[in-house]
């Protein structure tokens, strides 16, 4: 068993300023900033047929749906009675996150695939002002505290920014089969048009991952077998087991218990898969400007993550797990991954990617702990 609780050690003077910054809260995005490895991470990007998904690294059938922008969803996944969520199982990636009551959240981004709904749809979290912004997204969520619901509208993608309670139906509905607040869902396809009806859904260059069918033997000192990977978010447990027929990690989450069982989606009671799963490490702070919620004079504040500059990552693929750093220096990049030592790039298996978004391990809170086996 890997219990994967390394200490990080970043390099050069300028990022541990930045990082005293960001101890403060008082951390400026700094576009053009030189410290240790950056240069030798900022390989041109890769470049895709017109017919490849540059989020997956796969054709698809109809190139034309890339002329869209990709979409980005806010879904609940706690309580445990929200779950089986629909269409997850059709997001070219997801992220799971922690929220201020330590449940998890998923950011789920479609671009190739339209399912028939998504959801359930809920609040958005101060994650989604970096991952709209990286994927040139769409963005869909039920609301937001009004810390971040300002946040979301001033941003850059304000204006691609769709409010379930504003919007409402069609577009957004309630099931009034399943219990409020947990109940309402989208349809992703009359996102889309309402985006193109209001003349933001064109599309920007969207720059992609790095992909190889294969692992290059060069990263063999930096793999760990990875059978079955399991995130314990305290609340919530999420486990991947590695299926060697399909290549594949299947998904288990807890149904409320400590029994796990198989993560379905409710579009088509299939279990989620994924063909990568990447263990992102950053740090985790509260931002005591933003009040989430408030339950007898106890406040719990909106948990910041800090998915910029550098972190650990792993990106587990085929069975086997690789140590590396996750990099993102621009606020308009989107995530890369390489080895800390020499800089080589880490590739990501063709298909599908959930990033598992985790605390760094010399956090005072907010821990959550990580096994692979």
């Amino acid at each position: 068993m890997w219990i994967w609780r390394r200490q990080y050690v970043r390099r050069g003077f300028v990022l541990f300023i930045g990082l005293l910054l960001v101890g403060f809260g008082l951390f400026l995005w700094r576009p053009s900033l030189q410290v240790g490895s950056q240069s030798a991470t900022s390989a041109p990007a890769p470049t895709f047929a017109p017919d490849v998904n540059p989020l997956t690294g796969l054709r698809v059938d109809d190139p034309t749906v890339l002329q869209r922008r990709p979409l980005a969803v806010k879904i609940s996944n706690g309580p445990a009675i929200v779950r089986p969520q629909a269409g997850i199982a059709d997001a070219d990636l997801v992220f799971e996150h922690i929220t201020e009551g330590r449940i998890t959240r998923f950011t789920a981004v479609y671009w190739t695939h339209t399912p028939p709904r998504v959801g359930s749809i809920r609040s958005a979290r101060l994650i989604d002002l970096e991952i709209a912004v990286m994927y040139k997204a769409l963005f869909a969520f039920a609301g937001a505290s009004e810390g971040v619901r300002n946040k979301v509208f001033a941003s850059s993608f304000g204006e691609r920014a769709f409010e379930g309670v504003s919007v409402g139906a069609p577009t957004f509905y309630r099931d009034d089969s399943i219990e409020p607040p947990h109940n309402l869902f989208a349809d992703p396809s009359a996102l889309w048009a309402l985006a193109d009806k209001r003349g933001v859904d064109q599309p920007e260059p969207v720059a992609g991952m790095q992909f190889s069918d294969t692992i290059p033997s060069s990263l063999d000192p930096l793999t760990q077998s990875a059978n079955i990977i399991s995130i314990d978010y305290g609340p919530t447990t999420a486990e991947w087991r590695y299926d060697s027929g399909t290549g594949r990690y299947m998904r288990w989450t807890d149904d409320g218990t400590d029994t796990l069982v198989p993560h379905v989606d409710a579009n088509t009671s299939q279990q989620v898969s994924a063909a990568n799963v990447v263990i992102l490490r950053a740090w985790h702070q509260e931002d005591v400007t933003i009040v989430e919620s408030e339950w007898q004079g106890v406040k719990s504040y909106s948990v910041e993550i800090q998915l910029w500059t550098l972190g650990p990552a792993l990106v587990c693929r085929d069975g086997r797990c690789i140590r590396g750093q996750w990099n993102r220096w621009d606020k308009a990049d989107m995530l890369t991954f390489w080895t800390e030592a020499d800089h080589q790039p880490i590739y990501l298996k063709p298909g599908n990617t959930w990033f598992q978004v985790v605390n760094l391990p010399d956090a005072p809170k907010m821990q959550q702990t990580i096994n692979i086996r």
